[in-house]
This record gives C-alpha cells, sequence and structure tokens, in this order.
C-alpha cells in the first residue's frame, strides 16, 4: 500500500456513503488521519445512525431533506457516491452551494465528467475516481482522472486522500472503464476464485471450516508473499511447480482450460457494461 502524502485532510463531505463511498469513508476514519471534519448522508436514519458512530456528523435525508445540499456547502472536497442515475440530479441541486475550492470527485461508475461539466456549470473543479472495496481495509486500488479545470494541486489532494486507503493510478479518463475492469471488478474475481477452490476442496471430504482455511489462507499467504518478495508472480509461480510434480499437472489443466482468454473476456464484457452505463442504458 502506497503512503499517503498528506499530514491532514480538509473537510470532506460523502453524498452517499453505499458501499464504495462507506468503504472509503470507513478507510478513511480507520487510518486514524487528522481531518478538519467529515459528513455523510445517506436516505434512512438507520444507515445515518451506522456512520455517527465511527466519528462522522451524518445527516439522514429522510429527516433532513436538504442535507446534500448542506454537507455539499461545508466541504472542500465532495465525493459523490449515490447510483449512477442519481447523479445528475444531485449534482444540479448542489451545484449553487458549493464553496469556490471545492473540488468534486465522482465514484459513480460510468458517469463521465463531461456529465459532471454539463450538470455543475462552467469552471468546476472535478476528477473521476474509481476506487475498490478493499478501501475497507486500507488495500485499495483507486484510479483518478482529472477534470478539465482541475489543477496539479487538486489531484495531488484527491491522491493523498485516497492514498489513506490504498494505491492510487493517474489515469487520463479514456482508461478509467478500463481499470475498473482489473481493479474494480478484480476482487469480485479473486472471491469467485476462493469460492470454487473451497467447492473442490470439500469435495475431497474436507469440512467446510478446513476447506474455507485451506482456500482463504492459501491465497492470503500467496499474495502476502508475492509482496515481501518483489518477484513476478510468473516467477514465484515457477518455484511452486516442481518439474513433472503435481503442481505441474494441476497449472496444466488450468492452463488448458485457456485462463488468458476467460479474464480478457470477463474484462471486456465488463468494459462493455461499463460503455452501456454511461450511455444510460
Amino acid at each position: 500500500m502506497a503512503a499517503s502524502t498528506a499530514s491532514s485532510l480538509p473537510s470532506i463531505a460523502f453524498l452517499g456513503a453505499g458501499s464504495m463511498g462507506g468503504a472509503v469513508l470507513q478507510g478513511i476514519v480507520a487510518s486514524g488521519i487528522p481531518h478538519e471534519g467529515i459528513i455523510a448522508t445517506n436516505r434512512t436514519a438507520a444507515k445515518a445512525d451506522a456512520l455517527t458512530a465511527e466519528g462522522v456528523t451524518s445527516i439522514a435525508l429522510e429527516e433532513r431533506p436538504d442535507g446534500n445540499l448542506d454537507a455539499a456547502a461545508s466541504a472542500r472536497i465532495i465525493l459523490i457516491g449515490v447510483k449512477p442515475a442519481m447523479v445528475p440530479d444531485l449534482l444540479r441541486e448542489i451545484a449553487p452551494a458549493l464553496r469556490d475550492d471545492a473540488i468534486v470527485v465522482s465514484l459513480a461508475a460510468g458517469v463521465t465528467l463531461d456529465t459532471f461539466a454539463a450538470a455543475l456549470g462552467e469552471g468546476v473543479r472535478t476528477i473521476r475516481s474509481m476506487p475498490n472495496t478493499p478501501a475497507t481495509v486500507g488495500r485499495a486500488v483507486t484510479g483518478l482522472a482529472a477534470g478539465a479545470h482541475a489543477t496539479a494541486e487538486d489531484m495531488a489532494l484527491v491522491r493523498a486522500l485516497f492514498e489513506t486507503v490504498g494505491s492510487v493510478i493517474e489515469v487520463p479518463e479514456s482508461q478509467i472503464d478500463a481499470l475498473s475492469t482489473v481493479s474494480g471488478s478484480g476482487p469480485a474475481y479473486v472471491f469467485l476464485l476462493i469460492e470454487k477452490l473451497t467447492d473442490a476442496a470439500k469435495g475431497m471430504g474436507f469440512s467446510e471450516a478446513d476447506a474455507r482455511l485451506m482456500a482463504e489462507q492459501t491465497f492470503i499467504g500467496a499474495t502476502a508473499l508475492l509482496a515481501a518478495s518483489g518477484e513476478d508472480p510468473a516467477e514465484l509461480r515457477r518455484r511452486v511447480t516442481s518439474p513433472k510434480g503435481t503442481t505441474e499437472r494441476a497449472v496444466a489443466v488450468l492452463q488448458d482450460a485457456r485462463l488468458d482468454e476467460v479474464f480478457t473476456e470477463a474484462t471486456a464484457a465488463a468494459l462493455a457494461r461499463a460503455k452501456e452505463l454511461a450511455a444510460g442504458a
């Protein structure tokens, strides 16, 4: 994980702290980095109360319908975490209340910077982000793309925010959707592989608990070894794969299944869906 370059963060508003916004929010709180205040809005009081317990000023929109407006007006960095279809209306609602130095950051999949510019008006600083859910445990990968009016200082500030919850890659907006097919959707791919390896272990007679322990800790241990060694994953795979051994036979089966093509097709399917979302489909 990259260390954050920030010693402190300015005021932050999360407008919609659902799965992704909530993951980033939890990660920032867990990092312990000082900040000038965090405000989060959610539709229901139950969700708002859960966030308040984490030391966040939380607003339930069912109780304060103008909560998004108040939160946006109070913050330097405003993260938009509502569902993609709700983004344009929310942006038009908060546009009149934004501070002159406000930076509006998208967490919404498939919503372009052009959509943000059209709803917010000329000159507003915007940045598009694509984090992933390991932000909750400080191990996110976040892609950032600068809008037309975002300065280098704005990007550095938002980068520092996301570095509190993991690593950051700066890309042109044209690559954000492609990035999302790897790091954004990637945790689901890993969980699926663990799920299927667990099933295979259960099929060989292991209990549910032992099967899960073997599969989960093998993935956790392998990635920890990869991080600690600095080696290429292909090299580490070769070291485990003794000539004419059991692992070589198993890996041959996986390669015969053309995993390279499967992952290429999977990421292509995710990218196609991202383009559909951007087009409003």
